[in-house]
């Protein structure tokens, strides 16, 4: 299988390294919006693809095999040859509707597409392909090659075909999937998202320290990371998108985005990303 990613960030790197190191993907074309975007991740691909082949036992022959099936483009005409696309640019609407309206001219006849999104309405977003029933949500979670779970979100023009060559894909990737109807921020970022927002508002008055709400919900409730320190992991940014994505979608006050997670966003503390988000990395 040939495999398309299309976005330049930390969720389409780690795509095209998990699915590169999958013996049944021959190739990866990986595309970024500008040159230089996807320019700078190449090291950073490069020696993710190392440890995670060293930790797996591979040869130093096999790792640079798996480093060569990726071929970086921003081109578009060069997704031509591609069996499964996955989009993976920043959580925006807009970007999104116009990185999938591009591939229109490219993409061959019986392919799917999938977005890994994880807010953003399937349905919208497959208005943007000429064939809608090929187009499917797969939300992989960070660290991909860490975490299990692929959220499959079946839009209102998605098709029984196209949601059975999902659930083929995610098994052969041997992660485990639940199929969700499209809705804003699926399960688990329903949930999750307005818990870190719970979490900062904690912080924001006074109730304790950041270390001690992470500690009470990593030790009391068993989570393996804290809410706080999870922000960072996931993007302030990424998480305001989303508690702004359940807001505007349903109107309900519950998911109003804390002033506090708004000035972290606009002072550019996003999380570890950048080095610097609740805490410092």
């Amino acid at each position: 299988m040939n495999l398309c990613v299309l976005g330049s960030g930390t969720m389409g790197r780690g795509i095209v390294a998990f699915f590169a190191q999958m013996p049944f993907v021959g190739h990866v074309y990986w595309w970024g919006r500008q040159d230089g975007e996807i320019a700078n991740q190449i090291k950073i691909l490069r020696q993710d693809l190392l440890r995670q082949c060293k930790r797996k036992s591979f040869t130093e022959e096999q790792t640079q095999m798996i480093i060569e099936k990726v071929t970086i483009t921003h081109d578009v005409e060069d997704l031509s040859g591609g069996d499964f696309y996955i989009e993976a640019v920043a959580e925006n609407l807009e970007i999104k509707k116009k990185v999938l309206s591009s591939l229109n001219g490219v993409l061959p006849v019986d392919v799917i597409v999938a977005s890994n999104t994880s807010s953003i309405s399937i349905t919208e977003l497959s208005m943007c392909l000429s064939r809608p029933e090929q187009f499917i949500g797969m939300h992989l979670f960070n660290p991909i090659s860490v975490m299990k779970l692929v959220e499959l979100v079946v839009g209102l023009t998605t098709s029984n075909e196209t949601l059975e060559k999902a659930k083929k894909i995610v098994t052969d990737l041997e992660k485990s999937f639940v199929v969700v109807n499209d809705s804003p921020g699926f399960i688990v970022n329903r949930m999750l998202i307005p818990l870190i927002n719970e979490a900062i508002a904690i912080y924001s008055e006074g109730v304790a320290l950041k270390e001690d709400i992470d500690a009470a919900m990593k030790l009391g409730a068993n989570h393996p990371i804290g809410p706080i320190a999870l922000a960072d992991l996931i993007g302030t940014d990424v998480c305001l998108f989303i508690m702004e994505t359940l807001h505007q979608e349903t109107g309900d006050p519950k998911y109003r985005a804390h002033p506090l997670l708004r000035q972290y966003v606009r002072a550019g503390r996003l999380g570890r990303k950048v080095r610097r988000g609740f805490y410092e990395y």
